[in-house]
């Protein structure tokens, strides 16, 4: 549906965004994480074709919205087809309900369906209450919620969704993500969010990425730190400061970098055990996660939040629980440098 070809971003000469391909297909549920600044919100903007590459291609079913060919802005009609939904969206002045009937009514939507669909969208995300206040009476998560709500009544093909629940409680999180699952049982939409959730991001969409430093990471999104390697290390081998612990790697590098454990490579134990790694740390579980069959992912406080992901077997064995003290050990080896 809409593809990234070669893309380069630039700001003030600095590269934001490098990406060889990235494509959300038609019907899609993508997941983009990754620390702060890593270029997820410029993503979604070039995505959602307001914004034009430094360098390459932005495809819509195929065809070129922007190239080396093709310079001028999007069409109208593209356009409409993509709607983003900002972390911190604005709402028109006036009521909610006039915010929700907007966009319906410049598409020349007949009144009584104008109606039919603002009752509908508010609703389905629990904002009907709402829609007699203006914006100056809404919470922030509540501004969230109506801005998904104007968005999904436009019936885009691809919706963009930047920290959608950041501001929202676990209820009304819960009642957006039912939603748009709804939303997307009832017609072929696709989605594509930003987030930190990343229990959310993994129980919600088919297709988990990563992005650091502009780069879709090559591991899976956890325990991606941004950190600052030093110029010491004997053979290689350097201390690197993390949050309150020392996280032992073995690199070359120096400078600005990003640090990534594999949560597959971490061993779990109730206890510290006699091993060769070099990284070993102690702390309580915060939450258990069960994002797939057969898989658990363990959160602990060891310092850091940690992410390790075992089998149902070994969360039994180990009587994991949330408060339990629990042992993460992993190589230096196993930590990624890029």
């Amino acid at each position: 549906m809409v593809e990234l070809r070669a893309v380069r971003h630039r700001y003030e000469g600095r590269v934001v965004l490098d990406l060889e391909r990235f494509t959300v297909t038609a019907g899609a549920a993508v997941a983009i994480v990754g620390p702060n600044g890593s270029g997820k919100s410029t993503l979604l903007r070039l995505l959602a074709l307001l914004e034009r590459p430094s360098e390459g291609d932005v495809l819509l079913d195929g065809r070129a919205v922007w190239s080396g060919a093709h310079r001028g802005r999007p069409a109208l009609g593209l356009r409409r087809r993509v709607t983003l939904v900002e972390q911190r969206p604005i709402l028109l002045r006036g009521t909610v309900r006039e915010n929700l009937e907007f966009g319906l009514r410049v598409r020349g939507v007949r009144r009584t369906e104008v109606n039919r669909v603002v009752e509908d969208v508010a609703a389905r995300l629990g904002i009907t209450a709402l829609v007699g206040r203006r914006r100056h009476e809404l919470s922030d998560g509540e501004v969230q919620r109506v801005a998904v709500a104007r968005a999904l009544g436009l019936e885009p093909d691809l919706l963009l969704l930047d920290e959608p629940v950041s501001s929202a409680d676990r209820a009304a999180a819960q009642t957006l993500y039912r939603a748009l699952e709804e939303e997307r049982r009832r017609r072929p939409l696709a989605i594509c969010l930003a987030s930190h959730q990343l229990e959310d991001a993994y129980r919600w969409a088919d297709d988990v990425r990563a992005l650091a430093e502009g780069r879709l990471s090559p591991v899976t999104p956890e325990n991606l730190f941004r950190v600052e390697l030093p110029l010491e290390g004997a053979n290689g081998l350097k201390q690197v400061r993390v949050g309150a612990i020392l996280i032992a790697t073995v690199t070359d590098r120096t400078g600005p970098a990003i640090l990534a454990v594999p949560p597959t490579d971490i061993f779990v134990s109730r206890e510290p055990l006699p091993s060769s790694a070099r990284n070993v740390f102690t702390g309580r579980v915060t939450r258990l996660a069960r994002p797939r069959p057969g898989a658990v992912h363990v959160t602990a406080d060891v310092g850091v939040e940690l992410v390790a992901v075992v089998t149902e077997q070994a969360t039994r064995d180990l009587a994991l629980a949330p408060g339990n003290l629990v042992a993460f050990a992993f190589k230096a080896s196993a930590v990624r440098v890029f």
